[in-house]
């Protein structure tokens, strides 16, 4: 809104407070007014967040077809309501959602917002001056039938509903970048790690896949909780019992708002209960939390294996984006992985700002959802935005260094785990502790004692019949 200019005429408002100045350009009024100038708190404001205004407009809209079928709006009213809403839907007009996403008073600044503006942009289209609101009124017209407790939450599950595709959209091109490198990567047999210490053989391929099915799991739920934003509470108005709405009016919405969306829109059951519930985006966010995690896990495992050149794991290079050092010449950091794990660390965050506001619901209203809200929103575009940077600058342009792991598993202990099924125990351990001791390889130890021939210790320990279950009809030569 910074960079609309004003002529400087005003008109007058006034509200329960008394009269501000409204510049005479503005589709805001005063109460929207009040609250800007009250809540200077976290500098993100609504128009930064356009699912959340376009989840508004149909809420209004959807309140509007029901008021217009119980006669509380003229057909004139009704018709320059609803092009409004879908202008804003459409993204026009969202410059003067202008409040901030933190702030007091449960949402009522947001909803006002939304009321005032819909209604000087109605005034507009019906051939009347922003302000006269004796043609169409934000609190009698635009919030008939309503209270921010149920028009604020609507809109926002609608809002975050909105959003959601933009992060399954970025996870789903981000599995088909961690298959497609499960795929190049299928025959690089490599060392599988426990606790840090050399476990048994497996695949790249294997680990990569791993990851991309993780994620899978997190879509999968991710899309379930999402549809629970669809289970709405309009009609409850201020805490549920539907004061100030007329019988039918929330049956009447519901059905609009699900015929506006084609989304499979349902009203609570209870809705005293929902009005003060956050349960549902508790839920939400708890994915979102999940998301994160499994994310934390895939970078620091990036970290490790990447980890070198020299003097590291170093099973894979990781592309190069950046000087690692204004000290150490050479040195390159995965600065990608790690800046994925900063913003995951600031969703874990979110979560339990999320929880903490959601406990703070009291008697018949939650009063914090607007701090609930914005933590979402943030949640949302962060991870949608790292799954983004992390898919182009680092998954994509990961290469296996197969000879080094191919090194790591002939010199390794683990590899005897392999030969357990066919030495057998005792044999295996009596090999380990040898290989332990002496710096020997274990390959080299087997056919040093004449455990096993030559073609047959190839055969057991080819990639193929140490990543996945197989049966050898192979008999060692003699025990230890």
């Amino acid at each position: 809104m910074d960079t609309i200019k004003f002529s400087g005429k005003t008109r007058t408002e006034s509200d329960l407070i008394g009269s501000k100045e409204i510049p005479v350009e503005a589709m805001y009024g005063v109460q929207s007014l009040r609250g800007f100038e009250n809540f200077k708190i976290s500098g993100k404001l609504m128009y930064e967040y356009p699912t959340f205004i376009k989840g508004m407009a149909i809420t209004k809209k959807g309140a509007a077809i029901a008021n217009h079928k119980q006669g509380k709006l003229t057909d004139e009213q009704f018709k320059a309501i609803c092009q409004a809403c879908d202008e804003i839907y459409e993204g026009q007009h969202h410059e003067w959602f202008a409040s901030d996403m933190i702030q007091g008073g449960a949402g009522t600044t947001v909803n006002m917002n939304a009321n005032e503006v819909i209604a000087n942009r109605a005034l507009a289209i019906m051939g009347h001056q922003y302000g006269e609101y004796q043609y169409c009124s934000p609190n009698d017209h635009i919030n008939a039938s309503q209270s921010t407790n149920d028009a604020y939450p609507t809109a926002f599950h609608f809002g975050l509903y909105l959003k959601t595709p933009e992060l399954i959209e970025a996870m789903e091109k981000f599995i088909a970048s961690l298959e497609a490198k499960a795929a190049e990567f299928k025959n690089v047999v490599k060392m599988g790690r426990t606790q840090l210490q050399d476990g048994v053989p497996m695949t790249l391929g294997q680990t990569f896949q791993a990851f991309a099915n993780g994620m899978k799991e997190q879509v999968k739920c991710l899309k379930a909780t999402a549809e629970e934003l669809l289970c709405i509470n309009m009609g409850a108005t201020a805490i549920g019992t539907g004061i100030c709405s007329e019988p039918g009016y929330s049956k009447l919405c519901t059905e609009a708002l699900r015929e506006i969306t084609g989304w499979n829109v349902t009203l609570a059951e209870d809705l005293i209960e929902v009005t003060s519930a956050t349960d549902v985006l508790v839920a939400y966010s708890s994915n979102l939390k999940r998301i994160a995690l499994k994310s934390i896990k895939i970078c620091n495992d990036l970290r490790l294996m990447g980890s070198g050149p020299r003097c590291g794991i170093h099973e894979l290079h990781l592309p190069e984006m950046q000087p690692g050092s204004s000290i150490m010449p050479g040195k390159v950091n995965p600065v990608i992985p790690e800046v994925m794990n900063q913003l995951c660390y600031k969703v874990i965050g979110n979560d339990t700002t999320v929880m903490l506001a959601s406990e703070n619901a009291q008697l018949e209203l939650n009063v914090m959802e607007p701090v609930l809200v914005y933590s979402l929103f943030e949640s949302i575009q962060l991870l949608t935005n790292g799954f983004n940077t992390l898919r182009t600058l680092c998954i994509d342009g990961i290469v296996a260094d197969a000879e080094n792991c191919m090194n790591q598993v002939r010199n390794s202990i683990g590899i005897v785990t392999a030969l357990n099924p066919i030495i057998g125990y005792k044999n295996s351990t009596k090999i380990a502790k040898e290989a332990m001791a002496t710096g020997k390889g274990v390959y080299d130890l087997v056919l040093e004692h004449d455990i096993l021939s030559k073609e047959d210790l190839d055969t057991i320990l080819a990639p193929e019949n140490m990543v996945e279950p197989v049966k050898l009809d192979i008999k060692p030569k003699k025990q230890l």
